[in-house]
């Protein structure tokens, strides 16, 4: 293995494609489908999926504004209305954001970014895709069934509890937090993994793009956060299926232990959510401004304050709960420290904007809707950080509006703004600028209408949760004008399908960097290979394309016969090793398909976690049997010692 500059031939470079093709090519058929394990083909999976429980999402939105429109509605009735709106922050939160902003576009960029053929641990991440696959359908099997879950997306006991909510609704919740927090852990795993270990040689740490910075500090937030919900979800189960008392002050147990339990999840989440849109952002905002990011080092701090002090401030979603008035002082204050990482963040991206040479293209139409957007939920985001403003708009419309603006202006917006950028790369496709334009105003102008008026309708009284009102509390004309906006957001979504599906025939060609980026992934074909890179490629700068040499050197001495990779060293990026990356493998579906048994099995009955573990353990034997013919070249070249 070596660094080295070469020009070879056209012959022998259709040659090395060739090879290269023959070896890393994903089996076809559907069979075939069972075993890919590329990052690209499990990212795509991972962001269409995502995408359409979005689009199912805010069909039940609509719904639920619609029933809102008017006083006394009767559209939908109080059960369906809440489990309606169970569902929908459930999938919001678990089956949408988390999977497409971070586990999507993270398990599809990465390896292209760090310059590698694949990502770490290729048979993990399409074991957190299937898995993630298989609680979506069992969470949204219980709502087709009429047994959907319907104590709110955070289920607070006892109102979740075995008391207050008999049958099998809650459980459904409760286990699919479990389904859905493993597939993040795994994903978590392959991309840490990924950025520390496969980065092409060159990238030291401060030469990382500062999207590699945010999805490596987002892995330790999950692997940190993901477990407390875990936890809490696995032991409120256990409280209604097999009578422990987690959760029952009259046994011993602790109502708030619960909370502080989700919320030492919930809001490290939030910047879980909120950290890809910002590392979308500042991708987006270099690329367009034609310039590197100013205060690099001061957003890689930020980056990792952000990641720090989002474990510190659960206690402000608790401030009505009657905790001490001097522990709460100490949450308001970790509140507003927060907001100054985040405030570095953004004169970082204005002065880069500044100072650069700025083309507005459409995807910086999205970025700029996100700052407006984002910065309303900032600010109301301090006035709730207060404990006597919190009390008095605690569980109404407005924190509701604050929650929407925080979320769907730190994720939906950049959201958009990153599948613009890098569809043309995924699919080899153009989006058509005058539908993304319409996409963005219709979407833009609807957010606003429908969650800015609910900052009155909480100031109004409004409580959130209730599935109708009375006309003598005259609320009816601004929630008819939030419904308004809610069916706009509806049609600027739907333009964006259309937008896709007609780009996708008829699109102009992307080319290998339609935009002139600088980062990796723009130096391989769009679609990339199944390889990604002819030959792996060496880094010279943060920005790689542009701050590459005249005769920038590749890396040479990888196998082309096997999926050879190579792992570099965790600070500087030098070379360290060579290893064989796992190929096409059917085990991690099977193993999936197991271990959705064992936790659908434990909803309906305890003991059938001793039967169903059968499977999984033969589907954990099967995955990791070590084949002859890699166990053979791996005691061919490594070193054996007594």
């Amino acid at each position: 293995m070596a660094v080295v500059q070469t020009n070879p031939p056209v012959s022998a470079t259709d040659s090395l494609h060739q090879r290269l093709d023959s070896t890393w090519r994903e089996p076809s058929g559907f069979g075939g489908w069972f075993k890919r394990v590329h990052h690209t083909t499990i990212g795509i999976r991972f962001i269409v999926t995502a995408f359409i429980f979005f689009l199912l999402g805010g069909i039940l939105a609509v719904l639920m504004r619609l029933q809102l429109a008017r006083p006394e509605n009767k559209f939908l009735g109080p059960d369906r209305y809440n489990q309606f709106f169970t569902v929908h922050g459930s999938t919001m939160i678990f089956l949408f954001a988390v999977p497409l902003m971070f586990q999507g576009f993270g398990i599809y960029l990465v390896p292209l970014i760090v310059g590698a053929r694949n990502i770490a641990f290729p048979r993990l991440a399409a074991f957190s895709y299937y898995i993630y696959l298989f609680g979506c359908l069992f969470f949204w099997a219980g709502l087709l069934l009429n047994t959907g879950a319907d104590r709110g997306w955070f289920a607070y006991v006892t109102l979740s509890g075995p008391d207050y909510s008999p049958g099998k609704r809650v459980d459904f919740w409760a286990q699919m937090i479990t389904f859905t927090e493993l597939s993040a852990l795994a994903t978590a795993i392959c991309l840490a993994a990924t950025i520390l270990r496969h980065r092409a040689p060159g990238m030291s740490l401060n030469r990382m793009p500062m999207i590699l910075w945010e999805k490596l500090v987002l892995s330790f937030m999950v692997i940190f956060a993901m477990p407390a919900v875990m936890l809490s979800s696995s032991m409120l189960l256990l409280d209604r299926t097999v009578g422990t008392q987690f959760f029952n002050p009259a046994e011993g147990g602790d109502v708030l232990l619960y909370q502080h339990l989700f919320w030492f999840f919930g809001h490290p989440d939030v910047y879980i959510i909120f950290l890809p849109g910002t590392a979308f952002v500042t991708t987006i905002v270099t690329a367009f401004a034609r310039r590197h990011i100013f205060g690099y080092l001061a957003l890689v701090v930020s980056t990792i304050s952000i990641g720090f002090l989002g474990f510190g401030v659960w206690v402000h979603h608790m401030f009505a709960t009657g905790l001490p008035q001097m522990g709460e002082s100490f949450f308001t204050a970790a509140t507003l420290m927060i907001v100054i990482p985040t405030a570095v963040q953004f004169f970082c991206w204005i002065a880069t904007l500044w100072h650069g040479r700025v083309q507005f293209k459409l995807p910086m139409w999205w970025i700029a809707g996100f700052f407006f957007v984002f910065m309303i939920g900032g600010l109301s985001g301090l006035m709730l950080a207060s404990v006597p403003v919190d009390t008095q708009v605690h569980d109404t419309f407005f924190v509701v509006a604050h929650f929407h603006y925080v979320l769907i202006g730190g994720a939906v917006f950049p959201m958009f703004g990153a599948l613009y950028f890098w569809v043309p790369k995924m699919t080899g496709r153009m989006l058509n600028d005058a539908l993304g334009k319409w996409n963005f105003w219709l979407f833009f102008i609807g957010f606003n209408m429908t969650f800015f008026t609910m900052h009155f309708l909480g100031l109004r009284g409004m409580t959130r949760r209730v599935y109708t009102y009375v006309p003598e509390m005259n609320w009816g004309w601004l929630n008819l004008l939030a419904t308004c906006g809610a069916l706009l957001m509806g049609v600027g979504v739907l333009v964006f399908i259309l937008n896709f599906f007609w780009s996708r025939k008829y699109g102009a060609i992307a080319g290998p960097d339609p935009w002139r980026a600088g980062s990796l992934e723009w130096a391989t074909s769009s679609p990339p290979q199944s390889y990604n890179f002819a030959e792996l490629p060496t880094v010279n700068g943060r920005e790689a394309l542009w701050d590459a040499a005249p005769n920038q050197p590749v890396v040479a001495g990888i196998r082309e016969d096997i999926r050879e990779t190579l792992v570099t060293d965790s600070l500087d990026g030098d070379p360290d090793h060579r290893m064989e990356s796992p190929g096409p493998s059917a085990w991690p579906f099977w193993a999936a398909v197991a271990t959705s048994g064992l936790f659908i099995g434990s909803v309906f009955s305890a003991r059938s976690v001793l039967y169903t573990a059968v499977p999984v353990a033969i589907t954990l034997i099967g995955w990791y049997w070590p084949r002859w013919g890699v166990s053979q070249r791996r005691k061919a070249t490594e070193v054996w010692s007594e």
